[in-house]
């Protein structure tokens, strides 16, 4: 009788590994839709004497899922376009790189609108920490290097609108 188990439990085993054994089929690769800058706003980057440092497009994330995600498995994204990080209070912020694949200059601005500090060269896939040196309350980011190449310096300022 025990012997009888055993070989009906070995068929058991025999027949669920065969089922699920990899028969060798190839399954597709899952095709996904390139995510595209949508232009929500348009932010002018000052001197704090008011000159126009420069004029950009915005996306915006000011609700949670977006500040989460943010950038993340974007492949590309122009010189005059941006994402500007909208939080309801003036608090300490980091950023981190997780799944984002183009390099960034990360910008902090207190609730002024004054630019307190930078993360600049932020490297893709990087999950280092990226904190803000003083409290901020938005976030702007652009491709790295446009910080310095348009001379972007604490104590700057933002001004943002959003469109229709």
């Amino acid at each position: 009788m025990i012997r009888k188990s055993i070989i009906l439990s070995s068929i058991l085993v025999a027949s669920i590994l065969s089922s699920c054994k990899d028969d060798g089929d190839q399954q597709a690769p899952i095709e996904t839709e390139e995510i595209r800058f949508t232009k929500e706003g348009e932010a002018t980057l000052l001197k704090p004497n008011g000159d126009t440092i420069k004029q950009i497009d915005i996306e915006i994330a000011d609700n949670s899922y977006e500040r989460q995600t943010g950038l993340m498995y974007r492949k590309s994204m122009e010189d005059q376009q941006g994402m500007l990080f909208i939080y309801e209070d003036e608090a300490p912020r980091a950023f981190y790189m997780k799944n984002t694949n183009i390099p960034l200059d990360i910008i902090y601005y207190g609730a002024d609108s004054t630019a307190v500090s930078f993360q600049k060269n932020a490297q893709p896939n990087d999950e280092t920490s990226l904190p803000s040196e003083l409290p901020a309350q938005y976030v702007l980011e652009l491709n790295a290097g446009l910080a310095e190449d348009w001379n972007i310096e604490v104590g700057d300022k933002i001004d943002f609108k959003r469109i229709d």
